[in-house]
């Protein structure tokens, strides 16, 4: 279980961190689960462990997650803007015109992109410790809780909505990456680009649905 989650991590990742390091904060989270585990609660081991392994490899993100002022500055800024363009025209905007606006080229974008991977991470993949990953809730449904039903069924038509405004090219990385569960070689090989050229559209589709959800969780969709 703790090298499955660290591997979903691992695109994510920027020097030093590593994919050893979240295996290790992942094992970590693992050994506190069977020491904290009460089955009197009426949880099942699998589903409590799984919460406190992904939680502890949010935190190892979290706490590594220092970045010069301004490329954090940069990417605020590319947030604020690509929140502005997509409330007044309901779509997000295209690589090329955030770049534009931005004032910078193309490939500086994909590197803010690239570095902000982990925060994207985090806000989608991590609501809260026992929320629903983005991985889960494209693939098949699980059986949830009822209080959990309705909930749940929004995020997913928020989400869908979101990935639905996607350019296709971002829209088939997302649903190959975390429905089809392929690694981002074989998602290159699929549509026939290279691996760099994945991560990149991995990256940007990343930022265009932090900036979807985030507007979704302040009321604002």
């Amino acid at each position: 279980m703790v090298h499955n989650i660290a591997r979903r991590v691992v695109i994510y990742l920027k020097p030093p961190l590593s994919f050893e390091d979240m295996v290790s904060a992942g094992t970590v989270g693992l050994v506190r689960a069977a020491r904290d585990f009460d089955p009197s609660h009426h949880v099942v081991f699998k589903t409590y462990a799984y919460i406190r392994i992904k939680g502890a490899i949010l935190d190892e993100l979290r706490g590594w997650s220092f970045m010069p002022d301004n490329l954090r500055k940069r990417i605020s800024m590319a947030h604020q803007l690509s929140r502005k363009i997509t409330e007044q025209t309901g779509t997000a905007p295209a690589d090329t015109e955030l770049a534009e606006k931005l004032g910078i080229t193309l490939e500086e974008l994909y590197e803010t992109f690239e570095n902000a991977r982990a925060q994207h991470f985090i806000s989608l993949d991590g609501f809260g410790e026992d929320a629903p990953v983005l991985s889960n809730l494209l693939a098949s449904a699980h059986p949830v809780a009822p209080e959990e039903k309705i909930e749940r069924e929004e995020l997913i038509e928020k989400l869908t909505e979101a990935i639905r405004q996607l350019s296709e090219r971002q829209r088939q990385v997302i649903l190959l990456y975390y429905q089809q569960q392929l690694t981002m070689k074989q998602t290159a090989e699929i549509l026939e680009i290279t691996e760099s050229r994945v991560s990149q559209l991995h990256a940007s589709a990343l930022f265009n649905l932090s900036v979807k959800l985030r507007q979704w969780k302040d009321g604002r969709l």
